[in-house]
């Protein structure tokens, strides 16, 4: 038990190193830092964060990266980052923002993102309740199965089976209100992608 216990601790200390890895030995001998840094900025990543986990997978090489021209390749990124429509895109994914925009680009960005994570929001929580209904479901299958080998109670089990369906009318209900409302966040979607640098989105609150 004991070895199994310390093989499943090595083996998710491999996992959070590898996670944390971002270039290889080899990688890092070649490393153009002005290119990785643009890439690294053309996707919004934490400077910080991004720039630390490079020279820590380097360290095995013995490269220290060159700071100074990553972080000129990451402003250049941060230029094809910071735009609307790569806002929207970015929400709709529902990635987080490290803040990253220069001030001149950044409420271009930031309309777009909240856009998107308007969507993003509203398609997990139609998830969310269609899960909660698939499994409101299956308790449902499963106590009228018990009921007929006689396993349960019935009349505690038909109370649970009938809370189980007035759980399945409400959740459809907000189905129905969530879809809608993402309906008109996707017009709203349709009208900004079409004018991107018209931040005036139309909004039917």
């Amino acid at each position: 038990m004991r070895l199994a216990v310390s093989a499943f601790l090595l083996l998710a200390v491999s996992l959070l190193l590898a996670s944390c890895q971002t270039l290889s030995k080899d990688e890092c001998i070649a490393a153009d830092w002005r290119v990785i840094g643009e890439q690294d900025g053309s996707e919004g990543r934490d400077p910080q964060k991004r720039f630390g986990n490079h020279a820590k997978s380097c360290e095995r090489a013995n490269v220290v990266p060159d700071q100074t021209a990553w972080n000129e390749g990451y402003q250049r990124g941060l230029l094809k980052f910071c735009t609307p429509l790569r806002g929207l895109s970015h929400g709709q994914s529902g990635s987080a923002y490290h803040n990253v925009c220069p001030p001149q680009l950044e409420a271009g960005f930031l309309s777009g993102y909240r856009l998107g994570l308007e969507e993003s929001s509203t398609k997990g929580n139609i998830r969310n309740l269609e899960g909660r209904i698939r499994s409101a479901e299956y308790s449902i299958d499963d106590l009228e199965e018990k009921i007929s080998k006689g396993k349960v109670d019935q009349d505690d089990a038909r109370r649970e089976i009938r809370r189980h369906r007035q759980d399945i009318r409400d959740w459809n209900r907000e189905i129905g209100r969530a879809e809608a409302d993402l309906g008109e966040i996707q017009r709203r979607i349709e009208y900004f992608t079409s004018d991107p640098a018209n931040t005036a989105v139309p909004y039917a609150g």
